[in-house]
């Protein structure tokens, strides 16, 4: 199966006429990460970044050497043009965040911890992305898109933040685009039962839904590859992709399954957008039209690049850097 007949395709003439290949929608923070690993009670310097697994997604994409934008908002302060000006100098298209002279620009902290993922720490309720309402999304953001990409996390911000998913999924239907959903499951916001009632309805809307393992479970309660995509294939998706940490990934549609290796990385840095990582490259893959294995090892080889260096985004790569081998992109550089 060729990645280009997992979903919707265009026509020709509709084709042409999309500058975008990828939309996406959801909440950045500034992250502030310490020099020292320890209890950030001991902490007395930080670096100042940002995370957001939708922009996350939408960076290492334009690293890839595609054209994405990102909308959002932002708290009309100092964080939010940061934020906004960290992401539109990565070549990320931002012409449809708007800023909010009411809510503030969210934040988090990491907490360093030798040989283990750190602990992370948010402060996000009230902020400016939680006040993302229908009215934000206009169709002419997406209709000019090939792939609408989607993460669980934005529903479990707010009512309105639903109701706004589901009316971007709307536009993207109507338009034809590619939907894509990753549950991204974040239980600090929200309860299993709650996750698992709303992202289904979610994903019975999408075309491909790649969860995690621990996330496909939550949301189907089988805990094996095959049954989990079995369940999510039946809820409506065309393809599904289970992510599966160092041991790779599992793809299934309705007549072609497979698992991909992993690739392996000597030092883990940092766990934390290896996930997003996977999600662009395995996009990357789509949107060349490469076999729908292929683009899932690629997701792979992004996903370890993000795991050996600090920060959510800093690790991934530039088409570039890839060190191809053949037609193909080596991990190692």
């Amino acid at each position: 199966m060729r990645a280009q007949e997992i979903a919707i395709s265009p026509d020709s003439g509709e084709r042409k006429s999309r500058t975008i290949d990828v939309v996406t929608f959801g909440e950045t923070m500034v992250l502030f990460s310490p020099l020292s690993t320890g209890p950030l009670r001991y902490a007395t310097h930080f670096e100042k970044t940002i995370g957001g697994a939708e922009s996350n997604v939408a960076i290492a994409l334009v690293r890839l050497g595609h054209t994405v934008r990102w909308i959002s908002r932002l708290g009309d302060d100092e964080f939010g043009t940061f934020t906004r000006n960290f992401i539109r100098g990565e070549g990320v298209d931002t012409s449809a965040v708007t800023f909010d002279h009411r809510h503030p620009t969210a934040v988090y902290f990491k907490e360093r911890r030798e040989g283990r993922e750190p602990n992370v720490y948010y402060y996000r309720s009230g902020s400016a992305a939680s006040q993302m309402k229908p009215e934000h999304i206009r169709e002419e953001q997406i209709r000019d898109a090939h792939i609408l990409h989607l993460t669980g996390i934005t529903p479990a911000l707010s009512d309105g933040c639903k109701e706004t998913v589901h009316h971007s999924i709307s536009l993207a239907q109507k338009h034809n685009l590619t939907i894509v959903f990753d549950p991204n499951i974040r239980l600090k916001l929200w309860t299993k039962a709650e996750a698992r009632e709303t992202l289904m309805e979610i994903a019975a809307k999408c075309d491909v839904v790649m969860p995690g393992l621990e996330e496909g479970t939550i949301l189907t309660r089988e805990t094996e590859p095959e049954k989990i995509g079995r369940v999510l294939l039946k809820n409506g998706a065309k393809v599904v992709v289970i992510k599966l940490g160092a041991k790779g990934a599992y793809y299934q549609t309705a007549d072609d399954a497979g698992y991909v290796a992993g690739f392996p990385v000597d030092q883990i840095v940092d766990s934390i957008g290896a996930g997003d990582g996977f999600a662009a490259g395995f996009l990357s893959g789509y949107l060349r039209g490469w076999p729908l294995g292929e683009a899932v090892r690629l997701g792979n080889r992004i996903g370890a690049y993000a795991l050996t260096v600090a920060g959510d985004v800093e690790g991934y790569p530039f088409w570039s850097q890839m060190n191809l081998d053949g037609d193909r992109p080596d991990v190692s550089r």
